[in-house]
């Protein structure tokens, strides 16, 4: 059975997401992979719904069977942790129809790397791997989110 996975790395300036389908025959295809961005400019209410209307559109576009997003980690800007957890917020109101797996940053790195301490060359260079991508993802963000997709696949 074909199932789609929509992976989400939370953020408000810069949100990243992928699609990925794993095929009948076991393997993974990379679909889309991507950020959603906001202006600092904005006000944040404004990025907030700017993030809720495109990620609207992901869902009706891409029709994921499943989210993948990761969690939320507390780092010393607690300002950045709330904003980044309202995003979350929305992202899982919007996705409730799906089904819904969060995975922690070392998780993330164990499944993709398999060692919950790599760095972000690492993930970058097995996701490529993985998924054969020959030109490098334009943002970070866009590449964890294929990474926390692909955690998934051993939970679907």
């Amino acid at each position: 059975m074909r199932r789609r996975i929509l992976g989400i790395d939370p953020g408000y300036g810069r949100l990243g997401y992928a699609i990925i389908e794993k095929l009948d025959e076991g393997q993974e295809k990379l679909i889309i992979a991507d950020c959603i961005q906001t202006s600092k400019q904005e006000l944040y209410e404004k990025r907030l719904q700017k993030i809720g209307k495109e990620f609207k559109s992901l869902l009706k576009k891409y029709n994921p069977d499943v989210l993948a997003i990761e969690k939320l980690f507390f780092n010393t800007n607690q300002k950045t942790v709330m904003r980044v957890a309202e995003t979350r917020g929305i992202i899982l109101y919007l996705a409730k129809n799906l089904r819904v797996y969060e995975f922690s940053p070392p998780e993330i790195k164990l499944a993709i790397c398999g060692y919950g301490r790599a760095d972000k060359k690492q993930v970058e260079k097995m996701v490529n791997l993985i998924f054969k991508i020959e030109t490098p993802l334009k943002y970070d963000d866009a590449v964890d989110a294929v990474a926390i997709a692909f955690t998934s696949l051993r939970n679907i």
